[in-house]
């Protein structure tokens, strides 16, 4: 078998002021997402790149051809510069087609994007508030997540792979879901609950049926993790589950219902709620919960286009 060769720069952190704004976008109804300014662009990037044009430097210590990871990580905030574009998905793309523009010993390569969420902080205006023009605060929650194989195509490139995500999703319904008749043996101590709080960590992602619906600079068809997640949210608020994996299902379902752009939808979902401490000895509603303590379910699921009627 011939060696697999592939190495790179991982956790360039970019952060551009003034980026093209991120407009045109299909509206849906279960989200207040129109687009976004731009005005802090900031993600952390890697690039893996493979190639047999590199092996010598394994085999003989042969650095001739070798891009130093350090010129890849100033490559990468040039580029952010010179992108013109809104969107994770498109930086990726262009900062890979420059990359192997410049550097014919590379053969392909693999990037991936995380979001460093910034959220413009309510400030007054008028009666009431707006969101600053010039004011972020650093959230540390969910976020989203973009990663591209991008192929040598004859004088050009090709994308190959894409998938784009929304990571770190955190849900709570305190009432409205279910877990009950499932099968009981003589491991089984869990009650059943036709009606509990469920509390999710969850990362969902998709794939287009045409990368370059993510990559399109007009955004006619691209679809924002914004909407994503609110679409998931609403979803949460309004069915009512008999289980995580009915509830992930139903989320599948209605993302495939808005966006026919979309081939494929995946989930990972983790059960997190909170251990109950103390509940009112009055009859009432009043309960205190703890911090759950491990292992916690999870629940995985991969949904094509094909796997839903009418999508």
């Amino acid at each position: 078998m011939p060696a697999e060769i592939r190495y790179g720069k991982a956790n360039v952190c970019v952060y551009r002021f003034h980026g093209a704004p991120l407009e045109g976008i299909h509206t849906i109804p279960e989200s207040p997402f129109t687009g976004r300014p731009n005005t802090l662009f900031a993600y952390d990037v890697d690039v893996e790149v493979f190639g047999d044009a590199f092996l010598a430097a394994y085999t003989e210590g042969d650095n001739s051809q070798v891009v130093a990871t350090d010129s890849m990580k100033n490559f990468i905030h040039e580029q952010a510069i010179a992108y013109r574009g809104a969107t994770l998905e498109g930086y990726l793309e262009f900062l890979g087609a420059q990359f192997l523009a410049i550097y014919p010993q590379m053969g392909w390569l693999r990037l991936r994007g995380r979001e460093i969420p910034f959220h413009a902080a309510p400030v007054p205006a008028g009666d009431g508030f707006t969101a600053s023009t010039v004011l972020f605060s650093h959230g540390r929650g969910e976020h989203a997540t973009a990663e591209i194989d991008l192929h040598r195509d004859g004088d050009g490139t090709r994308v190959t792979a894409l998938q784009a995500a929304m990571v770190g999703v955190q849900l709570i319904k305190v009432t409205g879901s279910a877990f009950a008749k499932f099968l009981r043996d003589g491991f089984t101590t869990l009650e059943e609950r036709i009606d509990r709080p469920l509390y999710v960590f969850m990362d969902v992602a998709w794939n287009y049926g045409d990368p370059a619906d993510a990559t399109d600079p007009t955004h006619a068809r691209y679809v924002a993790a914004e909407q994503v997640r609110d679409l998931c949210a609403v979803t949460f608020h309004d069915f009512v589950s008999m289980s995580i994996q009915h509830l992930v299902w139903e989320m599948g379902k209605r993302i495939f219902g808005r966006f026919p752009q979309l081939a494929t939808v995946r989930f990972e979902a983790q059960n997190r709620l909170w251990d109950l401490a103390v509940r009112a000895d009055d009859g009432s509603k009043v309960v205190s919960y703890c911090d759950p303590r491990p292992p916690f379910g999870s629940i995985a699921l991969v949904m094509h286009r094909g796997d839903v009627a009418g999508a």
